[in-house]
């Protein structure tokens, strides 16, 4: 069903992550100018992501035509496997962003609401700037996505992407001038207008504005979720390093000012918990020769660093599913952070993530959740 007004209009928002998940969605990876050796490793930790977030909240995994028997052998059976086309799996940018909604109706009596915003999709910069030219397929994700589920559509022209927001549930967003101020966008709009299609669409009435990004994260022009997210409201993850010759130090060092000058929606200053990123990390050779290239996609070259960061980690129902690069160093001690960070949740790590890194994203990438609506009563027993 297609929704006119806004969202917001509607009384809908966008929940944060932590809030209960009915579901929880991802594409399979099989372009092989983009996974290297035809993804076949790329799709062996899809499937231990997939796996792990199962144990915690239902999963459905998408897969092509061609690939959905190969899916369907690698994933466990409580695990839904449908069959979508797609031109690459990075449903948090893709996939549509599921509002909730717990307007009462003129009875009084409590009527969950859960509906979806299909953003506009441009494979991050469009023809000269994108990832790879063709993106027909994407753009139809988020609207099969609600039609399987019979949720009502919020479509809007704005050419936004998952990844470049994060929000507390409680008004505040997240994101990057990097990116949703690039011109490879939507260079129609300033940044106050977007502020307000935010504001109309996510149902935020505060957007804190980041600078920059993660170092190196060329491919998305600095989505927030490799560079900051919520834990908590008043509580942010930043991506960290304390090594000052780090071109990283200097974007996580502004990016904290920026942070430590600020409220929230609510007025709270920020309490900021650094997570260090790993490496620095690099393509080698090896990994850049799996790569078929063949002009369609963004080429992956030999040296080039990884956009590696512990910050884009996907938050199930109990669950907190954290990329683990090899990096024996830093990988424990994100893992130790995050458990602080989120007491009542199961770290789980999963190894191997390089695998998702080097193809531009990591797990809160390959993921989107469908949140769910809690009947009242219970949900004033959980605040």
């Amino acid at each position: 069903m297609e929704m006119k007004g806004t969202p917001a209009l509607h009384g809908y928002r966008m929940p944060a992550e932590w809030e209960p998940h009915s579901q929880c969605w991802m594409g399979w990876p099989e372009r092989s100018d983009n996974w290297r050796d035809n993804a076949l490793h790329a799709q062996s930790v899809f499937a231990k992501v997939a796996t792990a977030i199962s144990k915690f909240v239902p999963m459905t995994v998408c897969a092509s035509a061609a690939q959905w028997e190969n899916a369907r052998s690698q994933l466990p059976e409580n695990i839904r496997v449908i069959e979508m086309s797609m031109n690459d799996s990075w449903f948090r940018d893709t996939g549509p962003t599921i509002v909730v909604s717990n307007n009462t109706s003129g009875s009084g009596i409590s009527v969950p609401k859960v509906a979806g915003i299909d953003w506009t999709f441009n494979s991050w910069g469009g023809v000269d700037d994108g990832c790879y030219q063709d993106w027909s397929l994407d753009l139809h994700v988020a609207r099969k996505i609600l039609g399987i589920e019979r949720l009502p559509r919020f479509s809007h022209s704005m050419i936004l992407e998952g990844g470049s927001i994060h929000v507390d549930g409680e008004g505040t967003c997240l994101t990057t001038e990097e990116c949703l101020l690039n011109k490879n966008r939507n260079p129609h709009l300033t940044k106050g207008q977007i502020e307000d299609e935010l504001k109309a669409y996510l149902g935020v009435t505060k957007v804190v504005w980041l600078p920059r990004g993660l170092y190196g994260d060329d491919d998305t022009n600095g989505h927030i979720d490799n560079m900051c997210c919520f834990a908590k409201p008043g509580v942010v993850l930043l991506s960290w390093t304390d090594d000052e010759t780090d071109p990283q130090y200097e974007r996580s060092a502004e990016a904290f000012s920026v942070l430590s000058n600020a409220t929230d929606a609510t007025g709270r200053k920020f309490q900021i918990i650094k997570l260090h990123v790993p490496g620095p990390l690099y393509m080698t050779d090896e990994e850049a020769s799996g790569v078929i290239q063949v002009g369609e996609a963004k080429p992956r070259l030999p040296g080039t660093r990884l956009a590696a960061s512990y910050v884009n980690f996907y938050i199930a129902n109990g669950g907190i599913i954290v990329p683990q690069f090899g990096d024996q160093k830093w990988d424990d001690e994100a893992a130790r952070v995050l458990s602080q960070a989120f007491p009542n949740h199961e770290v789980v790590k999963i190894e191997g993530a390089r695998e998702i890194v080097l193809a531009g994203g990591n797990i809160h990438c390959i993921t989107q959740q469908q949140p769910a609506i809690l009947p009242s009563v219970l949900q004033s027993t959980t605040d």
